[in-house]
């Protein structure tokens, strides 16, 4: 069986920066273990899968050991294999996921996704998250993730986690964020459990950190860069109950998997 496979760079414009994921488009579903199988074997910290139903497509995604419900830079990378290589004429996109619906619209070479607000709740947080993060934030919330504040963006560059104790925490990940220099935030994200130490730019991240620093900054419009590594930039929206989150992508590569 030969499937095409793509790997995008996200929220980023140039090569060797953003977020890599892996893009498989499908014409029939792969069972779950073929497509666990393909993600362990791309080694990237997520592999979107997605395959037309109806008038939308069908979207998941899998990290090296387990499928995860919701996932930004592999849906911005889909995204943009849609509208570069299989559908040029189009500049919308729906995918419907196991998050609900997600749209993606395409503006020049900006494109926005469409995604569930997941504002943050103040909460106790665990031992193994503060032994981990090895610097006491000023504060900690929760909502898919783990939120770590700090005061300044040179604490979030220069943590150094302990991740065999980040992979006790009972959440998805770790998100750790303080205002930035500039631009309005910066953040890091941690998911040693989903097999991502961490992991270079995390649109999901951001379904909490819009809604935590619009309310913080009282401003709808932000400007984040994720400071890991590779970085990455993203633009985002609180609308309410949902977010937008704009960024670019290049493709790195494209090619055939074989599954003989």
């Amino acid at each position: 069986m030969n499937i095409p496979i793509y790997q995008v760079d996200a929220f980023t414009a140039a090569v060797f920066r953003g977020n890599p994921a892996a893009v498989c488009p499908l014409h029939a579903w792969l069972d779950d273990g073929t497509m666990q199988l393909i993600a362990r074997e791309n080694n990237l910290s997520e592999t979107s899968f997605f395959a037309t139903e109806d008038d939308h497509y069908r979207i998941r995604w899998f990290t090296p050991v387990e499928e995860v419900d919701l996932c930004g830079h592999a849906t911005l990378a889909a995204a943009f294999v849609i509208f570069t290589e299989l559908d040029p004429a189009s500049t919308r996109v729906l995918f419907e996921s196991k998050s609900g619906p997600l749209r993606v619209e395409r503006r020049g070479d900006m494109l926005s996704m469409d995604f569930p607000s997941q504002p943050p709740e103040p909460c106790d947080p665990p031992a193994a998250l503060i032994d981990g993060l090895a610097r006491v934030p000023s504060a900690v919330l929760r909502s898919a993730d783990y939120l770590a504040v700090y005061e300044h963006e040179d604490d979030v560059r220069s943590l150094k986690p302990h991740m065999d104790l980040l992979r006790q925490v009972d959440l998805r990940g770790v998100i750790v964020t303080a205002p930035g220099t500039a631009s309005d935030f910066v953040s890091r994200f941690f998911a040693p459990r989903l097999g991502i130490d961490e992991d270079p730019v995390t649109g999901s991240a951001h379904c909490a950190l819009t809604p935590y620093w619009s309310a913080k900054l009282g401003k709808k419009d932000l400007h984040a860069l994720q400071v890991s590594d590779r970085g990455g930039e993203l633009l985002c929206r609180d609308n309410g109950e949902r977010v937008i989150i704009s960024g670019r992508a290049v493709k790195y590569m494209q090619g055939t998997i074989t599954t003989g």
